[in-house]
């Protein structure tokens, strides 16, 4: 009898690792074995390009691999030690000393006010602009310093304003690209009810646009609606899935305390086995800023390097117009 339940035991144990096993190799041709990588190699000496959130992670990637290019590179960063070790390295290693700083808090308007302001005073041409910074999780109920949802504050509503506020710098140039780096989780979205509601009556001004997965639905749907009103000038706005990385957007995740922590390094070895590197998530980004391609697909959608089809929501023009004028409204921005 005991024989038996060992073979039993033996049994369900190799059907689960062959189960584990295709599973992974699934995984592996579909996320990790096949991935593109940008292969435009135009030079940017005399270009400026804007990329948030680039002290860390793909935006960090992005910025070296744009300076390598000859641009001018502003690294807009909430941490600027951070970014001023980031920028150092970047001119070290490149030999491009037109690395600069800006101070940019995407949570507060009055932040990206003032910084988009800074820009126009400061430059004279800008001309891509990548809206890659964001944050995944936080604390249930943090808001911005506008009182609204913190992620979906600072993912969408941070971006939408500086994107407005920079677009007459934008159209000065030849190349005109926002590029906005959303996620394959704006599937996983419910349709946003943008239904306004009193801020005395619930914690935030917008309630019911709050969290990750409707704040990447709101990213690939502001570049779609931009993208359709800028379509006499030329103008290219497009977004994207950089891929499951590897970045430390996970780590701020399992931040909330001692035991959130210790799951995340014990799940850390899985993850560097199921997540690409922050060089094969940077791609995406690159390909959409550099390829000449890319100028004839102005509100598309990508993933790996390659135009591809989002959810059904992100294709809705009836919401992607709702959307705009929420968020004109939310950002005190003029219709």
């Amino acid at each position: 009898m005991d024989f038996l339940a060992g073979m039993i035991l033996k049994g369900i144990v190799a059907i689960a690792c062959i189960v584990v096993g295709v599973l992974y190799g699934h995984w592996y041709k579909r996320h990790l074995a096949n991935r593109r990588y940008c292969t435009s190699d135009p030079v940017l000496k005399g270009k400026t390009v804007l990329i948030t959130g680039s002290d860390s992670g793909i935006g960090r990637v992005t910025a070296l691999d744009l300076a390598q290019r000859g641009a001018r590179v502003i690294l807009a960063c909430l941490n600027l030690q951070k970014a001023e070790d980031v920028a150092k390295d970047i001119k070290s290693s490149t030999g491009n000393s037109d690395v600069v700083v800006r101070h940019l808090d995407l949570s507060s308007l009055q932040s990206v006010r003032e910084f988009a302001q800074q820009i126009i005073e400061t430059e004279d041409r800008l001309d891509i602009l990548i809206n890659n910074a964001g944050v995944a999780y936080v604390p249930p109920g943090t808001v911005t310093r506008d009182n609204f949802d913190y992620v979906f504050g600072t993912n969408h509503f941070g971006h939408f304003l500086l994107t407005n506020l920079l677009l007459d710098l934008l159209k000065k140039s030849a190349l005109k690209r926002v590029i906005v780096v959303s996620s394959c989780f704006h599937t996983v979205s419910p349709k946003p009810n943008m239904t306004r509601e009193d801020s005395a009556v619930g914690n935030f001004l917008y309630p019911h646009l709050r969290e990750y997965a409707i704040s990447k639905l709101a990213n690939t749907l502001f570049a779609r609606e931009l993208a359709r009103r800028e379509a006499s000038s030329g103008f290219v706005s497009v977004s994207l899935h950089p891929g499951v990385i590897l970045s430390p957007l996970w780590k701020s995740s399992f931040s909330s305390g001692s035991i959130s922590r210790m799951v995340y390094y014990a799940l850390f070895p899985f993850m560097r086995a199921l997540l690409i590197d922050e060089t094969a998530g940077a791609q995406t980004t690159l390909h959409c800023a550099l390829d000449e391609s890319v100028a004839k697909l102005s509100g598309k959608y990508f993933d790996n390097c390659a135009e591809y089809e989002p959810s059904p929501f992100a294709q809705d023009d009836e919401l992607a117009k709702e959307l705009w004028t929420v968020s004109c409204e939310a950002t005190g921005l003029k219709y």
